[in-house]
């Protein structure tokens, strides 16, 4: 039986937690791949890692990076196309039943944002089959939350960056 599971909420660790799944499932020679429909080209310390988890691990950046922040130069129809894209990646890895968990990093986001629908994520996850489905971001659909087996919240009490504290290397990226 496969689970879908989310991990949403205003909170730090979402992408973490997913990753915890992967590294745990890596273990036991499973297959894994993350499809990151956000994020971008930005170097961060999960992609050093990634390379020491392969061959059991695939990571597919398919996002143009976060939208709407102060660097964000991509238009709204870039990172719509990008997110499709991104969805028809994710379509591929999961009819291909080549993998025991598949990650869809940010796409609770990419909902939310309005660059896919639900009813096409709905239906990407009724096709899974035998394959798990971790989907992360924060905003989770309530007809995602609804068809889900598992659904954490990471809910934020205290972030550093309040405080004028920066992203820390090794913790945030």
């Amino acid at each position: 039986m496969s689970l879908v599971i989310v991990y949403t909420g205003n909170g730090k660790g979402k992408t973490t937690a997913a990753l915890g799944i992967a590294l745990r499932a890596v273990a036991y020679n499973y297959k894994i791949c993350m499809i990151q429909f956000i994020k971008g080209s930005w170097s961060y310390g999960e992609m050093k890692s990634f390379e020491r988890l392969k061959p059991e691990f695939e990571l597919v950046i398919a996002g143009k990076g976060f939208v709407g922040i102060i660097d964000d130069d991509k238009s709204i129809d870039e990172h719509r196309s990008a997110a499709r894209n991104a969805l028809e990646i994710s379509k591929e890895k999961i009819l291909s039943q080549n993998y025991d968990i598949i990650i869809l990093d940010e796409i609770n986001y990419a909902i939310k944002l309005g660059l896919i629908e639900v009813k096409d994520v709905i239906s990407l996850i009724n096709k899974r089959g035998d394959t798990h489905i971790v989907l992360t971001g924060n905003y989770a659909h309530e007809e995602i939350i609804n068809i889900a087996d598992l659904v954490t919240e990471m809910r934020e009490i205290k972030h550093p960056y309040k405080r004028g504290i920066k992203a820390v290397k090794g913790i945030d990226y």
